[in-house]
């Protein structure tokens, strides 16, 4: 999997991606990462990429030469006659989730294209833009905070990312359901302790609380979750009598 992002910040992409599991999956060679700065494209002696919007209005936009050209220089850097997947972050996107990170993490190569100010050039988009993305409904500075979010995500779904593979396929919305709680050293901690089945070495028990703890949990913080779990008839009587509480 190479990650390659376009941005007017590279090394921002760069630093926080150097960090953390993220780090180590590019120093292992799992993941490999290409920040291109949107502005070596410009023709101009000020390395200006942005001008006054067609129309009026407030800001600035970013031109589409620029952009096109940096998309053309990683195009033509893959090598593998593919047209890659252009994700462009806006909040006009649709909203990222887990199940989209599984359908990325399929790809050899994922480019992301970072706005800035008050959008980018129409046309650009419409000639190198495959998927529309948001990771909310708020309003960023700009791309690179979402494009982190999202390389964060899909990374700890390629193979050898994580020490643990199975973890990948236990947490929040694996399949539907949000991650059950997790207790650590010391057994009693403030007259708390940990709850005597994590401790008892059944695997059938452990596995069977591990579910109803997700279901529990993903009822009483994500009830909308549940239209998409495949549950059975007593974890479907179990969060009906959850809901009915609330």
């Amino acid at each position: 999997m190479k990650f390659h992002v376009m941005t007017l910040f590279p090394e921002m992409i760069e630093n926080a991606m150097q960090e953390s599991i993220t780090g180590r999956a590019i120093k292992a060679g799992h993941i490999e990462l290409s920040a291109v700065n949107i502005r070596d494209f410009a023709e101009n002696k000020h390395n200006r990429v942005d001008d006054y919007p067609y129309g009026g209005g407030a800001g600035m936009v970013m031109q589409a030469g620029p952009v096109y050209r940096c998309y053309k220089n990683i195009e033509e850097s893959i090598k593998d006659g593919k047209n890659p997947r252009v994700i462009y972050l806006t909040p006009q996107g649709k909203t990222f989730n887990q199940s989209m990170a599984k359908e990325y993490a399929k790809e050899e190569n994922l480019v992301f294209l970072c706005g800035h100010y008050e959008g980018i050039d129409e046309r650009v988009l419409e000639m190198i833009v495959t998927d529309y993305v948001s990771i909310g409904d708020y309003v960023l500075t700009g791309g690179e905070l979402p494009a982190l979010v999202m390389m964060d995500t899909i990374s700890r779904l390629v193979p050898g990312v994580l020490n643990n593979d199975i973890s990948a396929e236990t947490e929040s919305f694996s399949d539907n359901l949000l991650e059950y709680p997790q207790y650590t050293r010391p057994e009693h901690w403030m007259d708390k302790s940990v709850p005597p089945v994590l401790l008892s070495g059944n695997h059938k028990k452990l596995a069977e609380w591990y579910r109803e703890q997700s279901v529990i949990r993903t009822a009483l913080r994500r009830p909308d979750l549940l239209e998409k779990a495949e549950l059975t008839d007593k974890e479907r009587e179990l969060v009906k009598s959850l809901l009915a509480e609330e």
